[in-house]
C-alpha cells in the first residue's frame, strides 16, 4: 500500500514543482480518500475550483443525514456541477440539521421527514433568513435534495407528504441595479489609486471587473489563451462563463490587451511558465498551482478602497464589491443609449429580462429629466404635469408611448396612440402638441421658413394660406420668447452661483 506523504503546512518554504508528486499521493481513486472525510479539497478530487475551494460537512451531525449529503453532494459533483453548487447543496442540509437541533423534533431517519416537519423547516428558514437572498435558495437547495433521493432510489422509506410546493417559496424581491455612481467610479478608476493596489494579479482584475463586466469567479478563472481576434484584427476577450455553462467574448480596448500581455508575462517569470493560468498564485502547494481566489480578491479590494479613502457624495466610506462593477457596467451602457440586445451580448446574460433591469435604471433617469423640464403647448403657455399625482405613472406612460410612435421633429405629441390626429400635420395650432427648450434651434428654423412662406402667398394673393401661417407664426414667437426667456433665467441662475462660489 502506498504511503501517504505529510502535507507541507503554510510555514514551510513551498516546493519548486510539487504536482507529479500530488498525482502519485492522490493515486488513483481519489474519491476513495476524500468520500470519508468531512472536508473535500476540490482540487484533490481533480475539480477546476472558481471560488469555493472545500466542502465541508462538519456541522451535519446526524451520521445518516450527512452520509446523504455526501452522497448528493458526490453525484452533483461527478455529474458536472461546480464545486460552488455543491456548497449550496450542502449548506441547505447544514441548515435542515440546525432546525433539527433547534426543534429537538425525534427524527431519526428519512421514513420521519414528512409534510409537518418541512412545514417547521420552512419557519425556521422564515424565522432565520427572511429577505435575505440565501432564504429562496436554501428551500430550493433542500427540495433537490429530496427529489434526487427519490428519483435515484437513494432511500425507499421518505413519506410522500414530504414535499416542498411552489407556494411555500418566499415571494423574490425584485432589486435595482446596484451601480457605482460615477463620483465614485471617478475615484476608483484614478490612475494614482489604481497604482496603489500591489498585487499585479489584483489591478488587472480590477482593469477588467470595471470594462467587461465579468463575474469574479470567471475573471479570477481567465486562461492565457483569453484573447482572440475577429478578420478586422480587433481584439476581444474570451472567457467561460461557468453560470451558463458557455464560452462568451467581449470586446476590448488596445491598452487592456497590453496589460493582458504584460500579465503573462509576469506570471511565467515568476516560476509558472507550465500554467495556462492568467492568475497563477505565486504559490504552488501539493496540489500544483492553482489561481488566485475569488475571496482574497474581495479581500484585496476592500482594503485597498480603504486605504484610498474612497468616499460617495455624501463623505461616507464607498461600498465596493467585485459585482457592483458588472452592475456599473450594465447601467453605463444603457443611459449611453447602447441598444439592449447589445447590452445582453456583453453581460452574456441568458435572457432579456435580467438586462431589463438596467434598463428599467435609465428609464427612471429620463422621466426624471423630462419632470424636471419647461414644458409648453402649441400657444407659449406652461404645462404642468404633476409628477407626485395619481395620474403620474399613467401620464408617463403615455409620454413614452407619444416619443416611441409619434416623434416630431420639434416636440412631442400628446394625443393617446389609440387616436388619429385631425391636425394633419399643423402640430403648432394643435392643442395637444408640448414641447421644450430642447428644440428651440428647430423651431427657430422653422420660423424662418414660415416667415417665407407668408411672404410667398402674400405675393401671389393666397390669403387663406398666409392667414393659417400667420397663426403658427404667432405661436412660432411665443413658443421661442417663452422657453428663450427659461433658458436665460437658467443661465443667470448659473452665473450667479459661480459668482458666489468665487468661480
Amino acid at each position: 500500500m502506498t504511503t501517504l506523504q505529510p502535507v507541507p503546512s503554510r510555514n514551510d518554504p513551498p516546493p519548486i514543482r510539487t504536482l507529479p508528486a500530488a498525482k502519485a499521493r492522490l493515486g488513483a481513486a481519489p474519491w476513495d480518500t476524500e468520500f470519508p472525510k468531512d472536508v473535500w479539497h476540490a482540487r484533490a478530487l481533480g475539480i477546476a475550483a472558481r471560488s469555493q475551494v472545500t466542502v465541508r460537512f462538519e456541522s451535519i451531525t446526524r451520521p445518516w443525514l450527512k452520509q446523504l449529503a455526501k452522497r448528493w453532494a458526490r453525484w452533483r459533483l461527478t455529474a458536472g456541477l461546480t464545486i460552488e453548487s455543491a456548497v449550496l447543496g450542502t449548506k441547505a442540509v447544514e441548515s435542515f440539521n440546525a432546525f433539527l437541533d433547534s426543534s429537538r423534533i425525534p427524527v431519526n431517519g428519512t421514513s420521519d421527514i414528512d409534510r409537518a416537519v418541512i412545514e417547521g423547516f420552512l419557519a425556521y428558514l422564515h424565522t432565520h433568513s427572511a429577505g435575505a437572498a440565501s432564504h429562496r435558495i436554501r428551500i430550493g437547495q433542500f427540495n433537490t435534495f429530496l427529489l434526487t433521493m427519490r428519483r435515484h432510489g437513494w432511500v425507499t422509506d421518505l413519506p410522500a407528504t414530504a414535499q416542498i410546493y411552489t407556494e411555500d417559496y418566499p415571494k423574490e424581491t425584485v432589486r435595482q441595479p446596484r451601480a457605482l455612481s460615477e463620483y465614485v467610479m471617478a475615484q476608483l478608476e484614478n490612475p494614482e489609486n489604481l497604482a496603489k493596489m500591489a498585487s499585479p494579479h489584483h489591478r488587472l482584475i480590477t482593469l477588467i471587473l470595471i470594462r467587461c463586466g465579468l463575474r469574479i469567479s470567471d475573471t479570477v478563472a481567465l486562461t492565457q489563451d483569453c484573447i482572440i481576434r475577429d478578420k478586422d484584427g480587433a481584439p476581444y476577450l474570451r472567457y467561460l462563463n461557468h453560470k451558463m455553462k458557455r464560452e462568451a467574448l467581449v470586446p476590448i480596448d488596445e491598452e487592456l490587451e497590453r496589460a493582458i500581455a504584460e500579465q503573462i508575462s509576469y506570471v511565467n517569470g515568476m516560476g509558472n511558465s507550465g500554467t495556462r493560468l492568467l492568475f497563477a498564485h505565486d504559490r504552488v502547494d501539493v496540489y500544483g498551482a492553482g489561481h488566485v481566489s475569488a475571496s482574497s480578491y474581495t479581500y484585496a479590494l476592500r482594503s485597498w478602497v480603504t486605504g484610498c479613502n474612497i468616499a460617495d457624495e455624501n463623505g461616507n466610506p464607498a461600498v465596493v464589491s467585485p459585482h457592483r462593477f458588472r452592475h456599473t457596467l450594465g447601467t453605463r451602457l444603457i443611459n449611453l443609449d447602447v441598444p439592449q440586445e447589445v447590452v445582453r451580448r456583453i453581460l452574456d446574460h441568458d435572457s432579456h429580462q435580467m438586462t431589463a433591469h438596467y434598463a428599467r435604471l435609465s428609464d427612471i433617469t429620463i422621466r426624471r429629466h423630462w419632470e424636471a423640464a419647461r414644458k409648453v403647448n402649441a400657444s407659449g403657455s406652461d404645462v404642468e404635469l404633476d409628477p407626485d399625482g395619481p395620474l403620474a405613472e399613467a401620464a408617463w406612460s403615455k409620454q413614452r408611448l407619444g416619443r416611441a410612435t409619434q416623434a416630431l421633429p420639434n416636440g412631442y405629441c400628446g394625443l393617446p396612440v389609440q387616436k388619429s390626429c385631425p391636425h394633419a400635420n399643423a402640430c403648432l395650432t394643435c392643442p395637444m402638441f408640448i414641447t421644450t427648450a430642447d428644440f428651440l434651434p428647430q423651431h427657430r428654423e422653422h420660423r424662418t421658413q414660415v416667415v417665407q412662406i407668408i411672404s410667398a402667398a402674400e405675393a401671389r394673393g393666397q390669403q387663406r394660406l398666409a392667414e393659417m401661417n400667420t397663426r403658427v407664426l404667432g405661436n412660432l414667437d411665443r413658443i421661442i420668447q417663452t422657453l428663450d426667456n427659461e433658458t436665460h433665467a437658467n443661465t443667470d441662475h448659473l452665473h450667479e452661483e459661480d459668482s458666489r462660489a468665487g468661480r
